[in-house]
């Protein structure tokens, strides 16, 4: 970014987190100990400077591995106190709730805790309890799994299809100012390679080895990949359970199959495997968050994380208890509590953990949009 770039961008009063941010980073910048890291260390030597833009961009590009606290020499209790984990999870924070939409809801960003969640749930409960009471549904009789004859699926269709879909388009609002905040510092439109080199950082989750290959520091100074293996656990069980709500929408709307489905069928194999990537992978982020080394600084999100990781184990188990008993006197119930668990999710999406995943790879596109243009510049100067 040129000096006339950088005059055209007005001047914002940092934040003291933010102020932190710039100042741990200036003085990475004249030690360039970690810049063969992640790609924070890479989009940071291209600065000189960091501004709002550039601080928001580069703390959710940090994946927080805990890399580079653990070889700093100036970290604590070095006079210096450079700690980046920590400094970018407290601007990542902020980040998230300075562009939520509505905006005064950003501060759930500090709400959305186990108790929270639990709270919602059993509200969402206790209403669709109620409704099923009301139409005077036995709670206990046999159904042999036919869901549709506790709640009409014209009913649960349009419900939870309009809340996902007003929970996509908030969240897709607060990211759309964050993009239209970091053009002001990574300029030019998005081409071919950089979707397919965002795309593949996103999909084997890249920088949650450290940038090195060797993964992340969690408890001590030992590098270990296991935080990336819960995280591809959660991730693709979530795009598998997805998967299957979409093939089970094609069987009932254009093939004219309808649920129940078989146990074999590929709606529930793909519901199966990913819920139970879905109560393995968050259960061992839940275990990694609990043992983490406090220096990694993400105390201020650990309430709002806990509860992302929690409620994902309630709609993955309740979904898997439910499609176990099925056919058991349970299932009304079981359908009651797993229905209340994802409206729970679809609520929260736009205010919890969940918009991190679409922030940070926003920031990944940024950075292929940035290390394209910074490559071919060298090329164009050579």
């Amino acid at each position: 970014m040129n000096a006339s770039t950088q005059a055209l961008i007005p001047v914002v009063q940092l934040s003291e987190h933010e102020q932190e941010v710039q100042r741990a980073l200036q003085i990475c910048n004249a030690c360039r100990y970690c810049e063969s890291f992640c790609a924070v260390f890479a989009a940071m030597t291209k600065r000189l400077e960091f501004n709002q833009a550039d601080i928001h961009y580069l703390a959710n590009l940090c994946h927080n591995c805990g890399a580079c606290l653990h070889a700093c020499q100036y970290a604590p209790p070095h006079e210096f106190g450079v700690n980046i984990p920590k400094a970018m999870a407290q601007v990542r924070l902020e980040t998230y709730q300075e562009f939520a939409t509505p905006q005064p809801l950003g501060r759930l960003y500090k709400s959305v805790g186990i108790s929270f969640v639990s709270v919602l749930t059993l509200i969402f409960f206790l209403c669709m309890l109620a409704m099923v009471r009301y139409k005077g549904t036995d709670l206990f009789a046999g159904y042999q799994g036919n869901f549709y004859a506790i709640f009409p699926h014209n009913f649960l269709a349009l419900l939870f299809g309009a809340t996902f879909s007003v929970a996509i388009v908030l969240l897709g609002i607060g990211i759309g100012k964050f993009w239209r905040q970091t053009s002001n510092v990574i300029h030019g439109k998005v081409e071919k390679p950089d979707l397919v080199q965002a795309s593949q950082n996103v999909l084997t989750l890249k920088y949650l080895d450290g940038g090195h290959g060797k993964g992340c520091n969690e408890q001590d100074d030992r590098y270990t990949h296991i935080r990336r293996v819960f995280h591809h656990l959660t991730f693709y069980g979530f795009m598998l359970c997805f998967a299957a709500t979409g093939v089970a929408t094609l069987y009932h709307y254009f093939l004219n199959l309808h649920a129940p489905y078989p146990y074999l069928s590929l709606p529930v194999i793909l519901g199966t495997l990913g819920g139970i990537g879905l109560v393995v992978g968050p259960s061992g982020l839940l275990y990694l968050n609990l043992k983490r080394h406090p220096l990694h600084g993400d105390r201020e999100q650990k309430p709002v994380d806990r509860g992302f990781i929690f409620l994902l184990i309630l709609v993955s188990a309740s979904g898997l208890a439910l499609m176990a008993f099925r056919n058991s006197p349970y299932m009304a119930l079981l359908l009651i509590f797993h229905l209340a668990t994802v409206m729970t999710f679809f609520i929260t999406m736009p205010f919890g953990k969940f918009a991190h995943g679409f922030y940070r790879s926003a920031s990944l596109l940024k950075f292929a949009i940035e290390t394209r243009q910074h490559t071919t510049q060298q090329d164009t100067s050579a």
